[in-house]
C-alpha cells in the first residue's frame, strides 16, 4: 500500500504539460519556496511556462500565508522531472488515451511514495487508473484557473488510500489553494458539473440564433455581478479544451443537444481556439508572437 510523501516541503513538485492549466498549477506550487519541473514535448511551450511563473511568482507567493518565491524549471525529459518529486500533476490535453499512457509511464518513474494525481477537467482517474500496481496513489485534483480561482475537486479513483486522501486535502491549503472533496464519482466533478450546464444552454442559446455571445456575457455580468461571461470565460480555457469536454459529455449522455458542439467545431475548425491563438467567440486578444 503506497504512503503519504516524507518530507515533501523539500523536495519538488512536477507538471506534465505546459499549456494554460499546468504552468498555473506550476505557479501555485513554487509558492512555498520550492522548485516546481515542468516537462512538455514542446520545448518552446515549456520556456514559456517558467516565464509565466517567473513573472507572476512574486505576487502571487505574498498573498500566500508563509509564502516565498520558488523557482519553476523546463526539464525536456519526463523521468528526470520526476525523479524526487513528492507530487506528480498531469495536466495533459483531454484525450483518454494520452492519459493513460501517462499513468502508465508514471507508474514506475515516479518514486514510491509521490502522489499521482490529474487535473483532468471531465474524465474520472478510475478511467485511466485501473489495474496499475500503485492506483491507491492516484486520483483527480482538478484545479479551475489559478491564481485567480484557487478551489479544486479532489476525487478518488475508488481504489486511492485514505491516508493520501487526506494528505491531499490538509496540504494542499499550504500553497494558497482550497480543495473539496468530491464525494462520490462524478463527470465534471462538484462545480464543473454545475459549469457545464450553463456552458451548454449558452452555446445552445447562441446555436439556434437566439442571442449572440457578447449580449448573453452582458446580461450574466450584470445578473450575477461577474466580470466575464460564459463566452469570455471559454475562450480563456480554449475551444478545443471546451469541445473536447463537451464530447465526452456527449458520449455518457447522447440525449444531450448537438448544438453546442457544432458550435464549437466552427470556431475550432477555423483555428479560432480563444485567447490563445488570438481569437474565438472575441477577438480582441493579442495576437500570439510568431515563431
Amino acid at each position: 500500500m503506497s504512503t503519504v510523501p516524507q518530507h515533501h516541503r523539500t523536495r519538488p513538485v512536477a507538471v506534465i504539460g505546459a499549456g494554460t492549466l499546468g504552468r498555473r498549477i506550476a505557479l501555485m506550487f513554487a509558492t512555498r519556496g520550492g522548485t516546481v519541473r515542468i516537462t512538455d514535448p514542446n520545448a518552446e511551450q515549456g520556456a514559456a511556462a517558467v516565464d509565466f511563473v517567473t513573472e507572476h511568482l512574486p505576487a502571487v507567493a505574498a498573498q500566500v500565508a508563509d509564502g516565498s518565491p520558488g523557482k519553476a524549471e523546463y526539464v525536456g525529459d519526463q523521468q528526470d522531472a520526476v525523479s524526487g518529486a513528492w507530487l506528480v500533476v498531469e495536466a495533459v490535453p483531454e484525450i483518454l488515451d494520452l492519459k493513460k499512457k501517462v499513468f502508465a509511464q508514471l507508474d514506475t518513474q515516479a518514486d514510491a511514495d509521490a502522489i499521482l494525481a490529474s487535473n483532468s477537467s471531465s474524465y474520472a482517474s478510475r478511467l485511466f487508473t485501473e489495474g496499475l500496481p500503485s492506483a491507491d496513489r492516484m486520483l483527480n485534483t482538478h484545479f479551475y484557473m489559478p491564481p485567480q480561482s484557487t478551489v479544486l475537486d479532489v476525487m478518488s479513483n475508488g481504489q486511492t488510500s485514505q491516508d493520501i486522501l487526506d494528505f491531499v486535502l490538509n496540504t494542499f491549503g499550504e500553497y494558497g489553494l482550497h480543495p473539496f472533496l468530491c464525494r462520490q464519482e462524478s463527470t465534471g466533478f462538484i462545480f464543473n458539473r454545475i459549469w457545464a450546464a450553463i456552458k451548454r444552454e449558452a452555446l445552445e442559446v447562441v446555436y439556434e440564433g437566439v442571442s449572440i455571445p457578447a449580449d448573453v456575457d452582458a446580461m450574466f455580468a450584470l445578473n450575477f455581478g461577474t466580470k466575464a461571461g460564459p463566452f469570455r470565460m471559454m475562450d480563456q480555457v480554449g475551444l478545443d479544451v471546451v469541445l473536447d469536454i463537451e464530447e465526452h459529455y456527449r458520449k455518457e449522455n447522447p440525449n444531450l443537444p448537438e448544438g453546442p458542439v457544432k458550435l464549437l467545431h466552427q470556431y475550432v475548425d477555423a483555428g479560432k481556439l480563444g485567447a490563445k491563438t488570438g481569437a474565438g467567440f472575441y477577438d480582441d486578444y493579442p495576437r500570439p508572437k510568431q515563431s
